[in-house]
């Protein structure tokens, strides 16, 4: 029979056990809550936001082109509303931007694998790294393919700003599992830089680096993660297939 304390103990595991998977349920609502609350946002900056601007450069362009009629003294003006031209221009190419980083419009568009290219391409454009790429068609649901996306993005981002690093690999594949074990995909991201020179990451790469573990774990996948001091950083984000 069991002891008094092995019972306590019993439940003690067993109240852990439903806490966790009530936390796993928030994690997952509140990530699910998140990325509708981005479409939102996105929603209202494209088409509230979007069309005051437009209606502003419109407006602009016609003040320009009158004054461009006009006498010299109409020079001063006319310069005036050259430089509120280009602000706007800055204005809408952000709002593009944040758009673009809220409701990524290639993966809604143009697919998973396109979407990803796109990423490792602006990286290497901005960075300046030698960037590495080999990504095979995969098969994930919608829901897992914004999560690779999002992993992608913060994984490009840590090294970035972390690793100092010269060299990157991307890597996209199928790990076929025998019969009836799932497949997984995994992403891979493998850098040439620093590594953790202590035993946990930077703070702010941390914070980052647990947002998207609990997206993974949220959809059932792995996030694994080695990074020797000196020896570069490689993280791999695994999902299961389907």
């Amino acid at each position: 029979m069991k002891t008094r304390a092995q019972r306590r103990l019993a439940q003690l595991e067993a109240l852990v056990q439903q806490r966790t998977a009530q936390l796993a349920e928030l994690s997952l609502h509140l990530q699910s809550a998140r990325e509708d609350e981005r479409q939102r946002l996105a929603a209202d900056l494209h088409d509230e936001l979007g069309a005051l601007l437009t209606s502003a450069k419109l407006d602009t362009a016609r003040i320009q082109a009158r004054l461009r009629q006009q006498p010299p003294d109409a020079a001063v003006a006319l310069e005036r509303l050259d430089h509120l031209s280009a602000t706007l221009n800055s204005v809408i190419a952000l709002k593009r931007r944040i758009i673009e980083d809220l409701r990524p419009s290639a993966l809604i568009h143009l697919g998973l694998l396109p979407a990803l290219q796109g990423l490792c391409q602006d990286f290497a454009d901005s960075s300046g790294l030698q960037l590495c790429s080999a990504l095979q068609p995969v098969t994930l649901s919608p829901a897992r393919q914004l999560v690779l996306y999002r992993a992608l993005q913060q994984a490009l981002s840590n090294v970035a700003q972390h690793a100092a690093a010269q060299r990157l690999e991307v890597r996209l594949l199928t790990l076929a599992a025998a019969a009836p074990e799932p497949s997984w995909v995994e992403l891979s991201v493998q850098d040439d830089g620093r590594g953790f020179s202590g035993s946990a990451p930077a703070r702010s790469a941390s914070f980052g680096l647990l947002a998207m573990r609990l997206r993974i774990e949220a959809e059932q996948g792995r996030l694994l993660l080695h990074a020797p001091a000196g020896q570069g950083c490689r993280l791999q984000v695994r999902l299961p297939a389907g």
